[in-house]
């Protein structure tokens, strides 16, 4: 009799352990998309903090760092958006955009070297943002006009 009772024990056990587990993995997935949403309604300093706070549920989603580096971006807080910026293409190397994002601030930086290098990465990775490459270039001869020019 006793150990029908610790099945039933165990078997309740595990039955309400894999529903708070559920919950707890669906609700990790909620910050994101409730975060995104906020994002998309320009609502940067509420989706912050629930962009955060997912990064400290799932702290390898690169997701969550990039729009972070986004909202740091309208906020023109540079480094933060670098730090952000870095970490997303640490967790995700393929990732276009913030690899786009990096281009644009070395690009502000008149950093041509490093803009050369990262082009011919954002080259090879390239799927939704390869037009930009045209905008790259053209940014990049602007700035070396400009720079012989002074000379």
């Amino acid at each position: 009799m006793k150990s029908k009772n610790n099945m039933k024990y165990i078997t309740n056990f595990l039955i309400i352990f894999y529903i708070t587990l559920f919950s707890y993995a669906q609700s990790k997935e909620n910050f994101f998309d409730t975060a995104k949403n906020l994002f998309e309604n320009k609502k940067y300093e509420e989706s912050k903090f629930l962009f955060q706070r997912n990064i400290v549920f799932n702290p390898k989603h690169s997701k969550s760092y990039l729009y972070l580096a986004k909202i740091y971006n309208s906020e023109e807080n540079i480094n933060e958006e670098l730090k952000y910026i870095k970490t997303t293409l640490l967790l995700d190397p393929g990732n276009e955009e913030a690899l786009y994002m990096l281009i644009n601030i070395e690009l502000d930086k008149s950093n041509f070297s490093e803009v050369k290098n990262l082009t011919k990465d954002f080259l090879i990775i390239c799927v939704n943002l390869c037009k930009e490459t045209k905008k790259i270039e053209e940014k990049l001869k602007n700035i070396q006009a400009k720079d012989e020019s002074k000379q």
